[in-house]
């Protein structure tokens, strides 16, 4: 009798470098280190791409407007971005990454997820993987990482989450569904502010109620992300750790607590989600030429403008000052602003020196 075998469990690992741009900085200047740093501008639309372990303690976090974390950390030390040092860097951590599977998806600089179910060490244990990866990391770069074993993407996030800074966790099959239930949606990677309070309104507040919910109801409620949140309500993630995709588009956008009128306030609010786009092309040696800027406003009617430039933007500053161009134009708005976009597209890789020349042809 031809039975037909299950597939084996997968092995996801999700490494997070901690506090990555300001642990680069406090590395590489003495002088910063056990102090309280933000990685940013101190001007007055300048906002905390990322923050030292010792600003986090007065409650100092990334995409916080500086004027807030100035009143927060009196003694607070603005360290301008260097995204060329933090790309090496990244570098760096991905070659070790490739010393043990070639199944690497980055999702910025400073993380990516890792499948390890089929290892080049041959090693059998996902979380002796992810310590040894951790201890090489810190042996070649000086830095610490986090790391969140699991079954699938979804979980293997959030357990790096569960012992950070420096350490890391483990969710098996056996207590992933249980520990989905007893999260707070609000907590869930992929459920943004706005996604939470939607649900909030419909009575979801933690997995358990997530769970309670038709995948039709899900759907009817939630559109096309419906049926993923019915699976991780669930515990289940299908999703593949996809090496070298180049997706068509990559975007990020913000639903703020009040509406925005003026603005300086409305850049600054862009400004984490021009990082996070710009983090995830660097991370993945993707170029753009086109940028999309969203707003909706409180009365929920939306528009987009668009750029679209001759050749892949080069730099962060680069995309910072198209983002300016398209924004400017729309002041003073007709109405309040509640949710602003980036989204870049025309997505191409980048071919480095040490490719060959006829992959241009590719």
């Amino acid at each position: 009798m031809n039975e037909k075998s299950s597939p084996p469990v997968r092995k996801i690992v999700h490494v997070d470098m901690d506090a990555f741009y300001a642990s680069v900085e406090q590395r590489d200047n003495p002088g910063l280190r056990g102090k309280p740093i933000a990685v940013g501008g101190s001007a007055a639309r300048g906002v905390v791409a990322a923050a030292s372990y010792e600003a986090r303690a007065y409650g100092v976090h990334s995409a916080m407007p500086s004027v807030t974390a100035k009143r927060k950390c009196p003694d607070l030390i603005f360290v301008p971005p260097r995204f060329d040092v933090y790309k090496a860097v990244s570098q760096q951590i991905r070659e070790i990454f490739a010393e043990y599977t070639l199944l690497i998806e980055p999702l910025s600089l400073d993380e990516a997820f890792l499948d390890v179910t089929e290892n080049l060490k041959g090693m059998e244990i996902a979380t002796e993987i992810a310590s040894e990866v951790r201890a090489r990391i810190k042996q070649a770069t000086g830095l610490n990482a986090s790391a969140g074993i699991s079954y699938n993407k979804f979980l293997a996030k959030m357990a790096s989450d569960l012992n950070k800074p420096n350490g890391q966790a483990v969710i098996t099959p056996k207590n992933g569904p249980a520990f989905v239930e007893a999260l707070p949606v609000k907590k869930f990677h992929g459920v943004g502010p706005a996604t939470a309070k939607k649900m909030h309104g419909l009575g979801i507040e933690t997995g358990a109620d997530l769970k309670e919910k038709t995948r039709e109801f899900l759907v009817e409620h939630f559109g096309k992300s419906g049926p993923y949140f019915y699976g991780i309500a669930r515990g289940i993630d299908e999703r593949q750790v996809k090496p070298n995709r180049v997706r068509k588009s990559v975007g990020a956008e913000d639903t703020f607590s009040q509406d925005l009128h003026a603005y300086e306030p409305a850049r600054q609010g862009l400004q984490p989600l021009i990082e996070k786009v710009w983090g995830y092309c660097e991370a993945n040696e993707i170029g753009a030429k086109t940028v999309t800027l969203k707003v909706k406003y409180a009365d929920f009617n939306q528009i987009t403008r668009s750029k679209t430039v001759p050749a892949p933007l080069a730099a962060i500053a680069d995309l910072e000052e198209i983002v300016g161009l398209l924004l400017s134009p729309i002041f003073p708005p007709r109405k309040g602003i509640r949710l602003l976009g980036v989204t870049l597209s025309s997505l191409e890789r980048r071919i480095s020196a040490t490719e060959p020349q006829l992959r241009l042809a590719l």
